[in-house]
């Protein structure tokens, strides 16, 4: 059933319920495919775990907020930690935009959409900072990032941030169940944006209404598209 504009923006949770094991939240036709995937990955020594699953707009507006005002770290497009104070004006929404989404424009708020990654390979007293060198040839989650490649479109999972497209960055440990977030993307018009923004207030509201447009076109709708053995 598609999602409506409450729940496309993470203003209502009756589209998810809450897993157990391992602790997420996902969306009611997203549950079984991710633990079939899990259990799949099990089976070749992978311990698939989900470290943020679904937010709702009021989490997503915690985490902009803090961003906004300097009191959580700002990352560059490289993945490196920034000095709040050198950041121009200017550029603070995008800067925020690189790296975390809009509140009611986040895919984590249609359920669909987790970050994962490899308990198992996790070194003792070791702190996941999911970043895109933990992916890499020689990263923590490397062997993650291999089976996540060969095998997730089996079970209908895809990675919107893979390619360096402008607006994201490449974030290879975002999954998306591709039979919700596909129908979800295209139900997330610039007017519902719109609407939801007019009802739940962030800091540098003015600014991000000027430039709605934009940012709904490169943060937004700009990403990687399944392949169809996920769609």
């Amino acid at each position: 059933m598609p999602l409506d504009s409450l729940q496309l923006t993470g203003r209502s949770a009756s589209h998810v319920v809450e897993i157990e094991q391992p602790r997420c939240t996902l969306h009611v036709e997203a549950v079984e495919p991710f633990l079939a995937m899990r259990r799949a990955a099990a089976l070749a020594g992978i311990d698939l775990v989900p470290v943020s699953s679904f937010r709702d707009f009021a989490r997503q507006a915690v985490i902009w907020n803090a961003k906004y005002r300097g009191e959580r770290t700002l990352l560059g497009r490289d993945g490196h930690p920034l000095d709040f104070a050198g950041v121009e004006r200017s550029a603070l929404v995008d800067t925020i935009l690189w790296w975390s989404a809009l509140p009611g424009a986040s895919r984590h708020h249609w359920g669909s959409d987790l970050d994962v990654i490899d308990a198992a390979a996790v070194p003792p007293d070791y702190r996941v900072q999911l970043v895109p060198q933990e992916f890499a040839p020689q990263g923590v989650f490397a062997r993650l990032e291999d089976w996540l490649a060969r095998h997730m479109g089996e079970f209908g999972f895809f990675r919107p941030y893979t390619t360096d497209r402008g607006g994201v960055q490449p974030e290879p440990w975002h999954l998306s169940y591709a039979p919700i977030s596909v129908p979800a993307l295209d139900a997330l018009t610039l007017d519902v944006l719109r609407d939801a923004l007019s009802h739940e207030p962030i800091d540098g509201l003015d600014e991000v209404h000027a430039r709605l447009d934009a940012i709904h076109e490169r943060y937004v709708a700009r990403i990687d598209l399944p392949t169809p053995s996920a769609s």
